[in-house]
């Protein structure tokens, strides 16, 4: 999420902050409760800070947090840049309780080369969901929503204009949620 936090900037104020076990250094991520009540911490400091409009945003394991996070604390909105439907890439273990639970209005922002996320699979949980969601797809993107240079190269882009794409959608979303944009 560093690389993202200048452009997000642009669409509003941003705080970033980082789990335990990061700020610690240690490979293996805490345990489910401890994530929820770092991010839930980080959630708290950011609205004494400023209490309008709060979107969560997080990559990967930090999305599927912050959709935790959303089930007990109000938000207005939550930005999932590769989400991890499928824990370690295995189609068994599916990880869509949370999002079936989910009443916040949500993006996903997919590439369509992320083995945790499958596009299919995706597609049918949110037929499922009640929260509205909306899905940005990342032709060629990886879990981080990169594209190979070669595909870059065939499209006539660059990662940048990607981004700028990705940026796009995330700013489209904000403006549909009241007091945000």
């Amino acid at each position: 999420m560093r690389r993202w936090k200048e452009r997000l900037t642009e669409i509003g104020d941003v705080r970033l902050f980082d789990y335990d076990y990061m700020r610690e250094r240690r490979k293996r991520p805490d345990r489910l409760p401890q994530l929820i009540a770092a991010h839930r911490a980080a959630l708290e400091e950011a609205r004494q800070l400023d209490p309008t409009a709060i979107i969560l945003i997080g990559k990967s394991m930090g999305s599927r947090i912050g959709c935790h996070v959303s089930l007990v604390d109000k938000v207005d909105g939550l930005v999932c840049f590769g989400y991890p439907l499928h824990g370690a890439g295995d189609p068994s273990r599916i990880r869509d309780e949370v999002l079936r639970a989910l009443v916040t209005p949500i993006l996903f922002l997919q590439g369509t080369r992320d083995p945790l996320c499958p596009l299919e699979s995706l597609e049918h949980v949110r037929t499922e969901m009640k929260a509205p969601s909306t899905l940005h797809v990342v032709e060629g993107g990886d879990h981080s929503l990169l594209v190979s240079k070669r595909r870059l190269q065939e499209r006539q882009e660059t990662q940048t204009d990607v981004d700028r794409q990705i940026l796009e959608a995330i700013s489209a979303f904000v403006r549909t949620i009241p007091g945000a944009g």
